[in-house]
């Protein structure tokens, strides 16, 4: 593991400088996409998760090794072709994390931090989520089975990462459009921020947004529909145990109220947020094809 170092710790220099960079940008070209106490938050969000990451990691690094030193199936060299090789399946891996987290409320319970600000910018990378770390690392399970060494892996997971830092701002309008065909961008990444219901659940992706062009979840943000940021039912709360673990607590509270079967209970952990199971869900899919008929209607 010591030829693969934690890349993260050593960008936080980078961290800082940068919001303090966008912050003066922000402030001389009258940009409001700082708030004080919304910053605070996403920073205290920052700093527990990397203090539970000590804890996650070791059991991402546990179960990666496990399969990769019982069952892998092959073995793949560390080589340049392989690090080629290993960006695009951690990318893949990285779409499917991230669109079931927004399709399944079990893994939406994490990741619901990550979209709890009602702001945009670069401090909004920084919060993230207390729990994930935990469980959400199935998806990357394939990589070690097939014979990625877990090194290599943990290393990708962190360039994404430190790739999807850039993103999360509003001071970059567009990239050459080359590069917005190809690669997630921040404008790509502010349609995925917002609760706009024809902006809701997409751009699912990393660093390549050709996987959401691919599977249908790409939206290009629109210039007669600014982005609103946040959730369709924003928290209200600037207090970071709240903010990593409120949808947990509301996610369980509906799955184990009294009077619903046994199914139903497991479909308040499988189903999408929103779901109900009087029939009275109104899912994203609803909301976005709603927008939609009164855009045409207006036209």
């Amino acid at each position: 593991m010591q030829e693969f170092p934690n890349i993260i710790l050593y960008a936080i220099p980078f961290f800082i400088v940068s919001m303090v960079v966008e912050i003066i940008y922000t402030i001389k070209f009258n940009i409001k996409s700082y708030n004080t106490r919304d910053s605070v938050t996403s920073l205290s969000m920052g700093i527990g998760n990397v203090l539970l990451g000590f804890f996650s990691k070791a059991v991402v690094i546990a179960a990666f090794y496990f399969i990769y030193d019982n069952f892998r199936l092959f073995t793949i060299p560390i080589s340049w072709w392989s690090f080629i090789l290993i960006f695009f399946a951690d990318d893949f891996s990285y779409y499917w994390f991230h669109r079931v987290s927004h399709e399944c409320r079990l893994f939406w319970a994490s990741h619901v931090v990550h979209h709890s600000s009602q702001k945009y910018n670069l401090s909004t990378a920084l919060r993230q989520t207390w729990s994930g770390g935990f469980y959400t690392f199935i998806f990357w399970l394939w990589l070690p089975l097939i014979g990625f060494h877990p090194g290599m892996i943990l290393l990708q997971m962190s360039i994404s990462l430190l790739y999807q830092f850039w993103i999360h701002t509003e001071a970059i309008h567009k990239m050459p459009k080359w590069f917005e065909a190809i690669f997630n961008t921040p404008s790509h990444h502010r349609v995925h921020h917002g609760s706009n219901p024809i902006y809701l659940d997409r751009n699912h992706a990393g660093i390549l947004i050709i996987w959401d062009k691919l599977f249908g979840t790409f939206q290009e943000e629109l210039e007669d529909e600014k982005v609103v940021y946040g959730l369709v039912s924003n928290i209200s709360t600037f207090n970071p145990v709240k903010v990593a673990f409120l949808e947990w607590y509301l996610m369980f509270k509906d799955a184990f109220r009294q009077k619903i079967s046994i199914k139903n209970r497991l479909n308040y952990l499988i189903k999408p947020p929103g779901w109900k199971h009087d029939g009275t869900s109104i899912l994203s899919d609803d909301l976005r094809q709603q927008w939609l008929k009164n855009k045409q209607h207006d036209v």
